[in-house]
């Protein structure tokens, strides 16, 4: 078997085998190349597998992100997509092969971490990837979708603010402006290049598919959050809604819930957490369904990684990190003063003992090393290293990605 780079000329043949090895039919691309969940493939950095007779067996993509880490710091990343393998030869090591060569291809780029969307979540813990980020989504019947009055807020509380019409056709700069505002300040968020907006790459609103776009803008008149959404057979579907804050998500929530001639409103990809259940009067009208992981880090280069994102308090903490994968061991002195980690490899007794998956899972701060240690996957090798890692790794702000690759 052979793995080698791919490049421009090697795109249809890249897609078709993508596509068969999921068992799809590729579409045909708009005359600019554009207007298909794949038409931002960076093929300088995709990966194809072939047998020793020359045909195309396998796939493995990434793509060029930011990602915002707690304390708002801006990382590059590699997004890892299209991976995928024949029918015809899988788990004959196809699979296994492709993620080492791009691993080793990640970290000669200098790169701290790479992330994913897991198609299985069985498939990429054993490369090294946990689950980082969280999603779910909120479903309100339109007659139970009353807002209760907020208790804590007086009228000097409430900001103006408008809320404008618009077609996504004629929208899209403005979209791309807000999202990239946004992502900046959500530890957890990945960039939109300008490129997936240009060729519609993605899923809605990136995607050129029809939708109306309820743009918020505040009191001066400037946009600052946006909900895209289409109507279907009396359910109003919100594929994402983007907010500076929650006053502004309330607002696009209220009209969203507003509208007529629907019997229901469906909020995809909201944060646990989120406090749209409890604006809404009866607690109990906002079912949650779709509770599932999203975004999956995987750490490269795990001094750098530990060093570039804030830390919430001051302390000491001894990580033991096994990368089975890899073939590496290695302990970490994680050293956190104002905020400012330094870490380096050490010879003291660990605190923590874990894989580096699950140094992923706890990297962005949506799952607590407690967590983990309850349920058997971190070892503690003291009575006060799980509360210690909790306080060290607990976010300012929950980790959120809402964009799809």
């Amino acid at each position: 078997m052979e793995i080698r780079s791919t490049t421009d000329e090697d795109l249809d043949v890249f897609v078709d085998t993508l596509h068969a090895a999921f068992g799809l039919v590729p579409e045909k691309p708009g005359e600019d190349g554009g207007g298909l969940w794949w038409s931002a493939f960076e093929m300088d950095r995709n990966l194809l597998a072939l047998a020793p007779d020359g045909r195309p067996i396998g796939t493995a993509g990434a793509y060029s992100f930011e990602l915002t880490l707690p304390g708002e710091a801006v990382v590059p990343v590699s997004g890892v997509t299209a991976v995928g393998v024949l029918p015809t030869h899988r788990r004959q090591g196809v699979l296994s092969a492709m993620m080492r060569r791009q691993l080793a291809e990640l970290r000669e780029r200098g790169e701290l971490l790479s992330v994913l969307l897991a198609s299985e979540a069985l498939i990429y813990r054993r490369f090294g990837y946990g689950p980082a980020t969280y999603t779910q989504r909120i479903t309100v019947p339109r007659h139970e979708a009353a807002f209760a009055r907020p208790r804590a807020l007086g009228a000097e509380d409430v900001r103006p603010g408008s809320v404008e019409l618009l077609r996504r056709a004629d929208c899209g700069e403005l979209l791309e402006e807000v999202y990239d505002r946004y992502r900046r300040s959500q530890p957890g968020a990945l960039s939109r290049p300008h490129r997936w907006w240009a060729l519609g790459a993605g899923q809605p609103p990136v995607a050129r598919t029809p939708r109306y776009v309820a743009v918020h803008r505040d009191a001066d008149g400037a946009p600052d959050g946006y909900a895209s959404y289409s109507v279907d057979a009396g359910t109003l579907t919100v594929d994402e809604t983007i907010a500076a804050d929650d006053a502004v998500f309330a607002d696009l929530a209220r009209f969203a819930l507003g509208h007529d001639l629907v019997t229901r409103v469906v909020f995809k990809q909201v944060p646990p957490g989120h406090p749209l259940r409890h604006r809404l009067a009866d607690f109990r009208a906002g079912e949650v369904s779709h509770d599932t992981d999203w975004l999956w880090v995987r750490l490269l280069d795990i001094p750098r990684a530990l060093a570039a994102r804030a830390w919430p308090a001051d302390g000491e903490l001894v990580l033991e990190v096994d990368d089975p994968f890899l073939g590496e061991r290695a302990r970490y002195l994680l050293t956190v003063q104002d905020g400012k980690a330094d870490c380096a490899p050490t010879d003291r007794g660990p605190d923590l003992s874990l894989d580096v998956s699950d140094l992923g899972s706890l990297y962005l701060g949506g799952t607590t090393p407690g967590t983990l240690a309850r349920a058997g996957h971190i070892r503690t090798h003291h009575p006060a290293a799980a509360s210690r890692a909790d306080a060290l790794f607990r976010p300012d702000r929950a980790p959120h990605c809402l964009h799809w690759f």
